[in-house]
């Protein structure tokens, strides 16, 4: 249940004389603050993010069409049979990418993003899908086709997904 409280203050505006609406200058002010605390759980998904902290990169695999799904998914779109995990290298070919100069701040860790910087759809290999994510790059070095890697950080994170980003492979 969150927690609210309020403050009420009335104020009356300045008038003028002959002020047609003096009347109604006298206003109500409220102000009021809220504070919530929630859980959030990942799910089904949740094993991918863990894994991310243990260094490995996980996908999901359709027994009955043979698609691998990264980012991974609990159900194959194509057949709606339960998926599978499985274990990927890591490694991938990036296909096509953005610049981007301003970061829209949904989290911290997107805040704290210098820009511009590049996100990136890649092929991994042995998945049917693209996977959008962070490249960490220079930015003239970077171009469709290049061959990547997964990297993990260190640093503490508020959102999972950036527990991993994608560099050039060597």
């Amino acid at each position: 249940m969150p927690d609210v409280t309020a403050r009420k203050d009335v104020q009356t505006l300045p008038t003028v004389e002959g002020d047609l609406w003096a009347e109604f200058r006298q206003v109500e002010r409220l102000t009021l603050s809220l504070t919530q605390t929630y859980t959030h759980t990942l799910g089904k998904y949740s094993r991918f993010f863990i894994e991310l902290e243990n260094r490995r990169f996980m996908a999901t695999h359709c027994e009955t069409c043979d698609q691998v799904y990264a980012p991974p998914r609990p159900l194959c779109p194509q057949c709606l049979k339960p998926t599978v995990w499985l274990e990927l290298s890591g490694t991938g070919t990036l296909k096509t990418f953005s610049v981007l100069h301003f970061s829209p701040g949904s989290n911290a860790d997107v805040r704290s993003l210098a820009t511009p910087y590049i996100f990136a759809y890649v092929l991994l290999d042995g998945a049917s899908t693209l996977f959008p994510h962070l490249l960490r790059a220079p930015l003239e070095q970077v171009k469709s086709g290049m061959r990547v890697q997964v990297a993990y950080g260190d640093s503490p994170v508020e959102h999972p997904i950036h527990l991993m980003y994608f560099v050039p492979a060597e």
